[in-house]
């Protein structure tokens, strides 16, 4: 059986744009931005992120981790997107990551935003360009993505693109230090909505 095998490289990747915002890569250029931001938005996004190593804002961490975005990429193991306003403002990413080939053609979605942008549709847009990405561009078949339970912001964005809520893993990821329960939800690409606009 011949498995199927995509390898995009970084300066392959395109910009992707949308109503008001734009995907691209992480750039090592992005470090004062990046870092600004998630320090500003650290109490907003403890209770949904694993705990961040003591040098995670760092400008040497965040070399290693552009330099690990780039070998995922080169590996088609996962594809890393920073969100921004068209103004060029930095808020927030997203990443299509554990890509598997094969006879499952998938990925899982993982989403994080800038306290100072939340709540106004900005990530909804996001996850739904990338989606589209994923299967066009990606040409996968399956995305699938995770939440803690009370986390209703997340639900009603993956519910609002599209996603369907196929089950519940306990202990699933350690979450803040802890190992939490999560959702388990996933989009098909027979089930997305290519034309959609605005949530």
């Amino acid at each position: 059986m011949a498995f199927f095998r995509l390898s995009v490289h970084a300066d392959e990747t395109p910009t992707i744009r949308g109503q008001g915002f734009m995907l691209r890569p992480p750039r090592a250029e992005d470090h004062a931005a990046w870092a600004q931001l998630r320090e500003v938005s650290r109490d907003f996004l403890r209770p949904w992120e694993p705990i961040w190593p003591t040098d995670d804002l760092t400008r040497t961490a965040f070399r290693r981790r552009i330099r690990r975005y780039q070998h995922e990429i080169d590996e088609d193991q996962a594809y890393p997107f920073f969100l921004f306003l068209d103004d060029g403002t930095l808020i927030g990413g997203l990443t299509l990551g554990m890509v598997r080939r094969g006879v499952a053609q998938a990925a899982t979605l993982g989403y994080w935003m800038g306290a100072p942008h939340a709540g106004q549709g900005h990530m909804t847009r996001a996850v739904r360009a990338a989606a589209g990405y994923a299967f066009e561009t990606l040409r996968l078949r399956r995305i699938e993505a995770a939440c803690v339970p009370n986390n209703m912001p997340s639900t009603r964005l993956l519910e609002t693109v599209g996603f369907r809520r196929e089950g519940y893993a306990r202990q699933y990821l350690c979450i803040n230090g802890v190992w939490q329960d999560h959702l388990l939800f996933a989009l098909l690409r027979d089930d997305f909505r290519f034309d959609t606009g605005s949530p």
